[in-house]
């Protein structure tokens, strides 16, 4: 990192923490009383604070990674600073350790752009920075650096372990992923994702051998058609079936796999993934969770991805494959007809934004899934023609990940997006500058109306006289 582009940088980091810190008094002072999942979360960090770690509140379902971590930063701050009383641990003081997180966000992001773009020269200093800046104020992430949920600290550790598998250093990053799983138990599917990219690097320069002994296309140039689909199975068959290949793999993936084994003991003594509370975390085939997804990621990544040439390819690609494309709709009517699920809560609680899209547009009519299928099928292409510069091999990896961490899960929650959104973007190339800046503004102007509604648009459910906010 150049010194210029050091201060640039610093300066960026003081600014964004500056603003998020007189948010948070404003949002702190009009909600200081825990809300929503806060409930449960700050009475049980509180009992660590004090020590009493044997007390668990079973309507709690992630592992205590947050409370763990809020306990080692807080405790000797308190002691240095000599804090007593309830203030130590108080909700305002377990918020602010979100904002914590929040820039140590803003500067793992930061890096991975450098790390994943460090061969193209073009890329300028303050491109860079934009992205990552503008990525970490992405809506849904940003709101809940707010609020003390587990997103940010996940975010965190989560990014954290792919930076250093960037870097190579393994052991670090699996340690990184035991700390991201103790904040949710499904970054273990990421953990699973830094061992993919190991074994998509390995198996692209067997490819790779293999293509210049025949003089065929590399493994990002591999044709949508039955026989380069074949070629791949048959590519894949052959890697798994070769004891070097098998032997280079677990040499180059052996912390990850030591993650995987201790998570499937706790799986087994655990009976199921989920602590606490079973009875809303369900798994199921929810496929159209993807769908949903495709949608999000193309509605925020409008100002980076989106452009005329990218429509004008997309309509020539209808026009050669129709045949693909028919299959494809299909396939997609048929995953909407019998695997769309609804989770209660989407029915039931209104302060949730999705609650409002749910009613809104899929409960119209009962058809209205159905005609959003070929606006899935554009995000589809939208979402692999961005990343047509990755190779074959991470995508699969990538796509095997993203689908793990979306399909099961029966509750249609934008929170579950924030790590599959931001590995996405961190991925495609850096876009112009007007872009960032637009992306920048896009995101600015959905936190500004979200803290805005959060804040000022309170109403109260007739057998209740708290204050309801509406939020992601």
């Amino acid at each position: 990192m150049e010194r210029f582009e050091v201060y640039i940088f610093t300066a960026l980091c003081s600014i964004n923490f500056l603003i998020s810190c007189l948010l948070f008094s404003k949002i702190t002072r009009e909600q200081r009383d825990p809300y929503m999942d806060e409930i449960f979360h700050v009475p049980q960090a509180q009992k660590y604070c004090e020590g009493k770690f044997h007390e668990w509140d079973p309507m709690i379902t992630t592992l205590p990674g947050l409370y763990l971590a809020s306990v080692g930063l807080i405790r000797p701050v308190a002691w240095l600073a000599d804090l007593k009383g309830s203030v130590v641990c108080s909700t305002a003081m377990l918020r602010f350790i979100n904002l914590l997180f929040n820039s140590g966000n803003l500067y793992i992001i930061y890096l991975i752009i450098c790390r994943l773009h460090v061969k193209d020269k073009s890329r300028s200093a303050a491109r860079r920075i934009f992205s990552a800046l503008a990525l970490s104020t992405y809506p849904v992430l940003y709101f809940f650096t707010f609020l003390y949920y587990t997103d940010a600290g996940s975010t965190f550790f989560t990014l954290f372990m792919y930076l250093m598998t960037l870097y190579g250093s393994h052991k670090a990053s699996a340690f990184l992923g035991v700390c991201a799983v103790l904040f949710r138990q499904t970054n273990i599917i990421w953990v699973a994702f830094c061992a993919g990219t190991m074994v998509a690097q390995k198996m692209d320069e067997s490819w790779r051998t293999e293509s210049k002994k025949r003089d065929e296309k590399s493994p990002s140039q591999v044709p949508l058609t039955i026989n380069g689909a074949m070629r791949v199975m048959r590519f894949l068959l052959e890697f798994f079936k070769t004891p070097s290949n098998i032997k280079a793999v677990v040499l180059s993936t052996w912390p990850y796999i030591a993650v995987a084994v201790v998570f499937a003991v706790f799986v087994v003594l655990n009976d199921g993934i989920v602590v606490g509370d079973r009875s809303s975390h369900e798994a199921c085939l929810n496929f159209p969770q993807i769908f949903y997804f495709l949608s999000f990621t193309l509605l925020f990544s409008l100002p980076t991805s989106l452009s005329y040439q990218r429509v004008v390819r997309f309509l020539q690609s209808l026009r050669k494959q129709p045949l693909i494309y028919a299959v494809l709709m299909m396939f997609s009517l048929f995953l909407v007809w019998k695997f769309t699920f609804v989770h209660k809560y989407l029915l039931a609680d209104n302060r949730h934004f999705p609650f409002y899209v749910w009613k809104r547009i899929f409960q119209r009519h009962e058809f209205v899934r159905f005609l959003l299928v070929p606006g899935y099928v554009f995000a589809a292409w939208n979402f692999l023609d961005t990343l047509r510069s990755k190779s074959l091999f991470w995508f699969l990896c990538f796509a095997v990940c993203l689908v793990a961490a979306t399909v099961p899960q029966k509750l249609l929650e934008f929170r579950y997006f924030i790590l599959p959104y931001l590995l996405y973007r961190v991925h495609i190339p850096v876009p112009s500058l007007p872009r960032l800046l637009l992306e920048f503004c896009l995101f600015t102007a959905v936190n500004a109306a979200t803290v805005y509604i959060f804040i000022y648009k309170t109403f109260q459910w007739p057998d209740s006289t708290a204050a309801q906010r509406f939020m992601w």
